[in-house]
């Protein structure tokens, strides 16, 4: 049994925070999947940005595209759907072998879209029927205009990804824009057992940002150089396992047991931003330090293939709440407010996936015009999308 699979009999799923149209040509994706290591999988701009216009798998998919007179936005999103539901085929038998537990594909809605609520409504119920697939997870991020958006969408019947959450006052949020959606549906009487959704709690981004603070406090010196000096990598995990905590509350509620009674499901807390960015910390430690039930942990190829070499697999997410109670009380203290911290990175995030989403679109361009430069048109009986 791998330590993927060991976290798997502790509760936790591992999902892989990767896509490339090469994983899915070469069998790779196949075989990780039939190797127990993932049991789905997320993107984002930044990763298809990366994977578009940093490699030459996209080519052959974009060419005749571009001679069609695709735009490069349209191209984008016919090569992004594709590479999700090749991937949702993939993971189409464990879909049905988990009865809907695990094996989803998410895509993120266009990132300009997220102070927009109906643009991101809208646009979330396109991708929901263009890709077509019951294991499809669309993501949307947590801002204040997404969190309505999140809750229609959910009592429209979508499943969704709830992303870029950095803070517990915006996690409650979340959780109860998931149960106002469910109980719309109940209300309606509509089924609720088939609606999945988790909630991307982004964690080593938290510890890039407090540490940053921590480190000009110990050069400050001074009474409070030496409580700075202790808690540097504390902020991230310690923020997360109280997030955790309110999951249980809210999904131990009887507001939720009412909508169990009709078969909804938990929305998993899904651990985001996992790769270990300080060198001085382990590259496994937001995988090791989050382990519990009803979870899902989404990681980046160099983490994923570290947690599988030298992981340790116990169930540690419940692990010293009043540590964790008192380092964020420690950070105010030091001045380091978690509110403002978390509305930084929920700012930063929201922007850097608008950049990622802006450069991808300039390569996609870049590579439709010297596709039609350099080839001769040719007649491809592609159609627009509008003719679809």
């Amino acid at each position: 049994m791998n330590s993927a699979e060991q976290l798997q009999s502790l509760g936790q799923s591992i999902w892989y925070d990767n896509i490339q149209r090469s994983l899915l040509t070469n069998g790779e994706l196949a075989a990780m999947i039939g190797r127990h290591e993932i049991r789905g999988v997320t993107s984002n701009p930044t990763i298809f940005m990366n994977a578009i216009t940093k490699s030459n798998d996209y080519d052959a998919g974009l060419a005749p595209l571009a001679h069609a007179g695709w735009s490069a936005e349209d191209i984008f999103w016919q090569l992004a759907v594709e590479d999700i539901q090749a991937a949702a085929d993939l993971f189409r038998p464990l879909y049905e072998a988990s009865e809907g537990g695990d094996g989803y594909v998410s895509l993120e809605v266009n990132p300009y879209l997220a102070h927009d609520t109906e643009g991101t409504l809208a646009e979330a119920k396109r991708l929901w029927q263009r890709v077509n697939r019951p294991n499809l997870m669309v993501k949307i991020p947590a801002t204040k205009a997404g969190i309505p958006a999140i809750a229609e969408a959910i009592a429209e019947g979508l499943n969704i990804n709830v992303t870029l959450i950095f803070s517990r006052e915006r996690y409650a949020e979340v959780m109860d824009a998931y149960l106002r959606g469910l109980e719309q549906r109940v209300a309606k009487g509509q089924p609720v057992n088939r609606i999945a959704s988790v909630a991307s709690f982004f964690v080593s981004r938290v510890d890039s940002k407090v540490d940053g603070r921590l480190q000009k406090r110990v050069g400050q010196g001074g009474d409070q150089a030496e409580l700075a000096a202790r808690l540097p990598g504390k902020a991230a995990i310690a923020n997360a396992r109280l997030a955790y905590a309110d999951f249980q509350a809210v999904f131990g509620s009887e507001r939720f047991q009412a909508l169990a009674r009709h078969g909804a499901r938990v929305q998993r807390p899904l651990w985001a931003s996992t790769g270990t960015k300080n060198p001085a910390y382990s590259d496994v430690l937001y995988v090791e330090q989050l382990i519990g039930p009803h979870t899902v942990n989404t990681v980046p190829p160099a983490t994923l293939a570290a947690f599988l070499d030298h992981g340790r697999v116990r169930l540690s997410i419940e692990d010293d709440l009043a540590g964790a109670r008192q380092a964020l009380a420690d950070l105010e203290t030091l001045g380091i407010h978690m509110a403002d911290v978390t509305r930084e990175l929920e700012d930063e995030g929201v922007a850097s996936f608008a950049d990622a989403f802006t450069s991808l679109l300039k390569g996609v361009e870049e590579r439709r015009a010297a596709l039609v430069d350099r080839l001769a048109p040719v007649a491809s009986g592609m159609t627009q999308p509008g003719g679809e």
